[in-house]
């Protein structure tokens, strides 16, 4: 999995102006659309003049079409090259290797459009799709946006065949990967360039499974996917080879639930602050993140005393009460660190993990001190009956709670953001390498 996507923060959305200038003077297309291709001499002219002619009558903003030629060994460069010369919105960029994956990341890489998008060179999906699949994008409402031909206002002619398979991949998508989005393959999709830049150093594939890589590490970082409904109409001469990509889609599905489950992927440098969720804004008197910290403490504290107190019940029928509530709130809270190092305070990934299980161990062991010290009290006062036992260690372990979360917030789990935005602009004053 690749983790070297640049730290800082993605800036809040804007509403994109209309016209950009870019470093040498020339405005900057708002919209840069790619097309890769394969082998498409038949097709490829056909499919750029009807998508520049529909951009150009219907499209309110400066545009490019970009064909992405994944190592083709027919007529298709030449094609592009000529397209190229002829309408000035037109250019071509030639790949030695094939992989629709590898062609996106490698234009939307270079590419100084804001807004980034990508359509199959059949043109299955009716055009007029195009401009609601990017207007969230240059209004600043969203980050990524699909077509979606299994939207119930969607109208799809299309075999049984490749519908069972299309509705049974998204099926495990949502089952294996807890996918939100309906429609992971359709070939029509667009993200803003911040995103992208970020995004794309993350997903791995560099085939059919780029799609549905990218759509999952944005939705588990938080990112706002937009579908749009989309007429949709198979093409019979589709060269994709379906057991092969299903199997190759398949493995994909396990490598990034691999990543996801074991937190190998960064995803918190996708994640807010945006600077534009309501939830991040500032409240009087309250410090930055408390209040969704709070809320996440104290279901994640919820859940980890009913496991507690189950746990002890359990201990209990075989062991005496100290040695019943030592082990029951060890394994509490064990979960309960990983969970709160997770839910409650954002942090991903293995780095630190053993030393923020070692400081919850010694948060462990104050409220060990504070519930096993209630216990001796109330062994002192003679015989006690199970539900005191557990009325008083429910007691005890509320004033553990909040001492644990002042803990957690202020040593084990420390916001560093401050800090190392402070550092950042401390060094942007200093020299930097130019190549």
């Amino acid at each position: 999995m690749r983790t070297d996507t640049p730290w800082s923060t993605l800036p809040a959305r804007e509403h994109l102006p209309a016209a950009e200038v870019g470093a040498a003077g020339a405005p900057v297309p708002v919209l840069d659309v790619v097309v890769p291709v394969y082998n498409e001499e038949k097709d490829l002219e056909t499919c750029v003049l009807r998508l520049h002619d529909h951009l150009a009558r219907t499209f309110p903003y400066g545009f490019r079409i970009t064909v992405a030629d994944n190592a083709s060994s027919d007529r298709t460069p030449q094609v592009a090259a000529r397209l190229a010369d002829l309408i000035p919105e037109v250019r071509s960029y030639r790949l030695e290797e094939k992989g629709r994956g590898r062609a996106l990341r490698t234009v939307w890489s270079h590419s100084d459009s804001p807004v980034l998008a990508y359509m199959d060179v059949d043109l299955s999906t009716d055009l007029n799709a195009l401009l609601p699949l990017v207007a969230p994008l240059i209004s600043g409402h969203s980050d990524l946006a699909i077509g979606s031909r299994l939207s119930r206002s969607s109208r799809v002619v299309r075999g049984s065949k490749r519908e069972f398979v299309s509705r049974a991949y998204n099926l495990i998508l949502r089952s294996s990967l807890a996918a939100g989005f309906s429609d992971a393959q359709c070939g029509f999709k667009a993200v803003r360039r911040e995103v992208a830049q970020r995004l794309l150093p993350m997903v791995e594939d560099t085939g059919w499974f780029f799609d549905t890589e990218m759509l999952v590490l944005a939705e588990r970082a938080g990112l706002r996917i937009h579908e749009v409904p989309v007429d949709w109409v198979d093409d019979p001469d589709s060269t994709v080879h379906i057991v092969r990509t299903a199997t190759d889609d398949l493995k994909g599905v396990w490598r990034v639930g691999r990543a996801l489950a074991t937190g190998a992927l960064p995803l918190d440098r996708l994640a807010r602050p945006f600077g534009d969720d309501p939830r991040d804004r500032a409240v009087p008197g309250v410090p930055g993140g408390l209040a969704r910290q709070l809320v996440g403490f104290c279901v994640v504290g919820a859940l980890s005393t009913l496991v507690y107190l189950a746990l002890y019940s359990l201990f209990r029928l075989g062991v005496g009460p100290q040695f019943a509530n030592a082990a029951a709130l060890l394994v509490s809270a064990v979960a309960n660190t990983a969970a709160n190092r997770r839910l409650t305070f954002g942090v991903r990934g293995r780095g630190g993990a053993v030393r923020h299980q070692a400081q919850g161990l010694v948060v462990f062991a104050i409220g060990l001190a504070l519930t096993g010290g209630s216990l001796a009290a109330l062994g002192t006062s003679g015989d006690a009956s199970h539900s005191t036992e557990l009325a008083v260690l429910v007691a005890a372990n509320l004033a553990a709670t909040v001492l644990r979360f002042l803990l957690f917030r202020a040593w084990v789990f420390p916001d560093r953001r401050t800090d190392h935005q402070d550092a950042r602009k401390g060094s942007a004053h200093e020299p930097r390498n130019v190549r």
